[in-house]
């Protein structure tokens, strides 16, 4: 089993589930998160959530930074791995952390729901504020009537300048909305 073969079984998951809500649903396939990963998968819609694939021929090595980011920023995150890594990845996982497993057998991959993602609790509006390109922190500012002396301003001060001035559920609606409207998604699968 191959991360391709999880990947492709995940979509149709995903596909099936969200469905009925395509127009409000975007998966993003590869997205880079802080600069420092790239969660496998990524579905906004209500929500911002996050599928980490671990195949059969994957290692667990890189779990626990990917762990550390994801749990900063996504609202919901589910491990999607091959069963004979299960009993190692369930304790570098959050409690809130869902996790399916993904078997070979003789009829194909069967995903499996072990635990359901639940919300997480501690999402961090500062590395949210990191997904932002620059114009579109200089919009954001701007509709709030906060952008003033800050356009010329490097990109880490017009971040700093709507975290501090933004709720953490205000702005957990503004990243996720303007990912979902941005264009030239490389890796973008819908």
């Amino acid at each position: 089993m191959w991360d391709r073969d999880v990947r492709l079984a995940l979509h149709a998951v995903l596909e099936e589930q969200h469905g009925h809500e395509r127009s409000e649903t975007k998966l993003i396939d590869e997205l880079s998160l802080a600069g420092e990963v790239r969660v496998d998968v990524a579905v906004l819609n209500g929500s911002f959530s996050g599928y980490e694939i671990k195949s059969a021929h994957d290692t667990l090595r890189r779990l626990p930074k990917q762990v550390e980011v994801y749990s900063k920023m996504l609202d919901h995150m589910t491990l999607v791995v091959a069963d004979k890594h299960v009993s190692h990845a369930l304790p570098l996982l959050p409690e809130w952390w869902g996790v399916v497993t993904a078997t070979s057998t003789d009829e194909g991959l069967v995903l499996a729901e072990e635990r359901s993602a639940r919300p997480n609790p501690k999402v961090d509006p500062s590395f949210l504020a990191t997904l932002l390109w620059r114009e579109e922190l200089l919009a954001a500012l701007e509709e709030r009537g906060i952008g003033k002396g800050v356009r010329s301003k490097p990109r880490h001060v017009l971040m700093a300048r709507l975290v501090e001035r933004t709720s953490a559920d205000e702005m957990r609606v503004l990243v996720r909305e303007q990912l979902k409207v941005r264009a030239n998604w490389r890796g973008c699968a819908a």
